[in-house]
């Protein structure tokens, strides 16, 4: 498929009622409110495709960037584009969950997410510390920087109170993915959730909850006790 063939059908697949959900979740104009379920009848008909999906994400449409995410082949993505990727992402679901995904499986996970939190930008921040949730997740434990991972759970302790908005969810977020899939830190992981106590981020009125960081590593090592990494981030 082409990028205008893909974005016709993504026009003529648009819904309303699942915009104004979206618009509500910090998706940005322009996108015509698919569903995901719809992205990945589109992702099957096209199956990887580095350079299709290089040219959907250059289209600043939030539904042709997420079904970018899907599409493209991480291992191909250059430090380059990902910089570029992370730049281009306004909105939430593209900067918080495309980016952080095909960041993660590339090359260049662990460099660029440690730059991105650096960022005083919100969103590469939030990318950023997406990235590193999502690589600690998918990378054996053996391939992780335990020392450097460990540094990042005593920034988190000592300024997520003080951080931006969305950077405070995904630094959350971070702490659970350690303590649910780095088994050498388990126990940093909980004693971090427990010295930061309640996370407040503002989540614009919708039903969406901050999860509590202790509870979720307790039910996902419950589940998972054995710290099984996942396949894939992607959905």
């Amino acid at each position: 498929m082409t990028v205008d063939e893909v974005m016709t059908e993504l026009q003529a697949n648009g819904n309303e009622s699942i915009k104004k959900i979206l618009l509500k979740h910090g998706v940005k104009e322009p996108f015509f409110g698919v569903k995901v379920e719809y992205l990945k009848k589109i992702q099957k008909k096209t199956k990887t495709d580095y350079e299709l999906a290089k040219g959907l994400f250059e289209t600043g449409n939030a539904d042709a960037m997420y079904l970018a995410g899907l599409i493209t082949d991480d291992a191909k993505m250059t430090k380059a584009e990902l910089q570029h990727w992370v730049e281009l992402a306004l909105s939430n679901n593209i900067g918080e969950y495309t980016v952080p995904w095909v960041a993660a499986g590339s090359r260049f996970g662990f460099e660029l997410g440690l730059k991105w939190i650096d960022s005083g930008e919100e969103g590469v921040a939030a990318s950023g510390w997406a990235t590193l949730a999502n690589l600690v997740a998918l990378k054996p434990d053996a391939e992780l920087d335990m020392n450097a991972l460990k540094s990042l759970l005593t920034r988190i302790e000592q300024t997520i109170h003080t951080s931006s908005n969305r950077v405070r969810y995904q630094m959350n977020n971070f702490i659970i993915s350690v303590g649910a899939y780095v088994s050498p830190l388990i126990a940093d992981a909980f004693e971090t959730a427990k010295k930061n106590g309640t996370v407040m981020v503002d989540m614009n009125g919708t039903a969406c909850k901050v999860p509590a960081a202790k509870d979720y590593i307790k039910k996902a090592r419950d589940k998972n006790p054995e710290g099984k990494k996942k396949k894939t981030v992607k959905c």
